[in-house]
Formats: structure tokens, C-alpha cells, sequence
């Protein structure tokens, strides 16, 4: 088994996050709500990251899964 994820996006996606809201990230590539969870990690290695957001604001996640700054996006995407 794999323990690189799958690639869910080559682009990071914007969401309106809500202050004190929880969001859970998938970190398999799998999901297919991405950039959350939907539990399509089951039986592999990954296990979703939780974002607990500081503010209410658009935050760019990351959808490539190669981010040094889990779960936001640092350009990552660019080197695929």
C-alpha cells in the first residue's frame, strides 16, 4: 500500500469558511467532496486533518495533497 496520496485537484479550492466552525480535510486524494472528507480513506494509511477555522473568511485549501502547510495550499500544485 501507498502512503503518497492520490492527487484529488490540481488547483487549491476556495471555501467561505464560519469562525469556530471544524472542517475535516481529506488527506487520501480520494474524497470525492473534495477538499473534505467523506471517508473514502478507510483502509488506507490516511486520516482526514481538522481545521478549526479562527475567523470567518475565504481559506484556499489544498486539493494536490502536497502541501507542506496542511490543509492550505503553498503552491504545491505548480510542481505536478
Amino acid at each position: 500500500m501507498t502512503t503518497t496520496p492520490e492527487i484529488g485537484g490540481r488547483q487549491p479550492l476556495p471555501i467561505n469558511v464560519e469562525a469556530g466552525k471544524s472542517y475535516w480535510w481529506c488527506a487520501c486524494g480520494r474524497s470525492k467532496k473534495q477538499p473534505f472528507c467523506d471517508g473514502s480513506h478507510k483502509g488506507t494509511p490516511f486520516s482526514p486533518v481538522e481545521f478549526k477555522a479562527g475567523k470567518s473568511e475565504e481559506a484556499w485549501f489544498c486539493a494536490c495533497k502536497r502541501t507542506g502547510k496542511v490543509p492550505m495550499c503553498d503552491g504545491s500544485h505548480k510542481k505536478l
